[in-house]
């Protein structure tokens, strides 16, 4: 089932409604994932100001990749974008960019 989520409140309940559904425990969750209980508990109670990477984690640990709908302009113009940040991640390292 899809579903929109409008705000962060909105996200903590669809993960501890995951969570709950799959009987497992938020210190397990936590241990599995390799984060802490209190961030855990903080997605699930909408703290706005978690940090988004580690979010994707949970997200990834419960089995609920995040996608995103994007219009077809955006999707197109995609892989430039990726060219570019690959380019300059590479540039920055001193390594060069994979050839194609």
């Amino acid at each position: 089932m899809q579903t929109p989520i409008p705000t962060p409140a909105e996200l903590g309940l669809l993960i501890r409604a995951m969570r709950r559904s799959s009987g497992v425990r938020i210190d397990d969750l936590a241990a599995t994932a390799g984060l802490s209980k209190q961030f855990v508990q903080d997605v699930e109670h909408g703290k706005p100001t978690v940090q988004l990477g580690l979010v994707l984690k949970l997200l990834a640990e419960l089995g609920m990749p995040l996608n995103v709908d994007i219009p077809h302009a955006a999707a197109q113009e995609l892989p430039n974008v990726r060219q570019r940040a690959q380019a300059k991640k590479s540039k920055a390292s001193g390594t060069k960019p994979a050839a194609k």
